[in-house]
């Protein structure tokens, strides 16, 4: 765009300069016109951006060059509204709305202030065109302004997505470290203390395989269960009661654990990325219970308050190493409980309560504000 606005600017001096040579106008007045085409040219063959003070005297060059042909000789001024047309244009293309509004007062001024009639005439079409031109620039700003701003809520959003999606994956990582990983290395390690009991003892190596055989099938088991959690969750065509619901007559056919279900079946009202992440906590939760707490029962509750959607799940399992009940901030303070169910609170705002019962169960609550 800039090349062309230089090329423009070297034809509308080429055509000024032909019409007042043509009409024998004052030789000054070709002269200038002669040193400003030769200007032109050389920014045109360089093509440099206007900015800085180099762009300002562009512009008061284009200014006096405008000026100059208001002023010119009656039939030679008739080029002078395509001056300004492409003053106009150059301003609102290069430069701010402040520019462009003292080029048009200037240029207003100037045409108010000669008394002959031709010049005169101007200052309607200079008045007109230069308030719809600032009109633009003004728009122009705004539009700019608004889609800076999205671009600033873009990049934070892209940011925040691969925020989420580098801690989710650390989660999957540790999940899958602690789990089948965990599982797959005993069970190597009990293949080798077999090898080396069949050598010796061929009977009890025999039962020792049957043993490995039971354990291999509970791996297979919780690795199923371990490739289900990590499967997004549908909440299209149902309340979020009905997916939890659903939620928990997996887990138990799954796990063959019984589970209890107890939830009211008004909406929720909770955005579509909140139900998928408390969804997951759920998930997680349950999986948490099957892996690491021997329990023979669940009871999972849902209830919407004043306060928000209250979510507990109870298991009647070993608990965990400490007793007592504590809070998502005294958890992190003292490093205790599971890391990935205290980092998904931290993202959703929401309040955690974890009770500990060692050999009676636990008891994990947890609050999601629904605003």
């Amino acid at each position: 765009m800039l090349r062309y606005s230089g090329w423009g600017r070297v034809v509308l001096a080429a055509v000024a300069l032909a019409v007042n040579l043509a009409l024998k106008s004052p030789l000054l007045l070709s002269a200038a016109i002669a040193v400003f085409l030769i200007v032109a040219l050389v920014m045109a063959f360089r093509s440099r951006g206007l900015r800085g003070i180099s762009g300002l005297l562009v512009l008061f060059a284009d200014l006096v060059f405008f000026l100059a042909l208001a002023n010119a000789p009656g039939a030679a001024m008739w080029i002078a509204p395509a001056a300004f047309v492409y003053l106009l244009g150059e301003t609102l293309a290069f430069y701010a709305p402040l520019e462009l509004t003292v080029i048009v007062g200037i240029c207003a001024v100037f045409c108010g202030a000669i008394s002959k009639p031709p010049t005169r005439a101007l200052e309607p079409v200079v008045i007109t065109t230069g308030v719809l031109a600032i009109g633009c620039a003004l728009a122009q700003q705004r539009q700019k302004r608004e889609t800076d701003g999205l671009s600033h809520r873009l990049a934070d959003a892209e940011n925040s997505a691969a925020k989420a999606r580098e801690e989710e994956r650390q989660r999957i990582a540790s999940d899958f470290h602690d789990g089948p990983l965990q599982s797959f290395i005993s069970l190597q390690m009990r293949l080798e203390i077999v090898r080396k009991l069949l050598d010796r003892d061929a009977q009890a190596g025999l039962q020792d395989l049957k043993d490995l055989q039971v354990l291999a099938q509970t791996q297979v088991r919780d690795l199923r269960t371990f490739l289900h959690s990590m499967r997004p969750v549908d909440v299209d065509g149902g309340n979020f009661v009905a997916v939890v619901r659903r939620l928990t007559e997996t887990f138990q056919k799954e796990s063959s654990i019984p589970v209890t279900f107890q939830g009211e079946k008004t909406p929720v009202g909770l955005p579509r990325e909140t139900t998928l992440e408390v969804l997951q906590m759920l998930r997680e939760s349950l999986h948490n219970v099957q892996k690491h707490a021997g329990a023979t029962r669940v009871a999972v509750s849902l209830e919407k308050t004043d306060k928000g959607l209250e979510i507990s799940v109870d298991d009647n399992g070993h608990g965990f190493p400490f007793a007592g009940s504590y809070s998502l901030e005294e958890l992190e303070l003292l490093r205790l409980g599971p890391a990935s169910l205290k980092r998904r609170a931290r993202a959703l705002n929401a309040e955690l309560l974890l009770e500990s019962r060692p050999g009676r169960g636990a008891s994990l609550k947890y609050r999601v504000p629904l605003a």
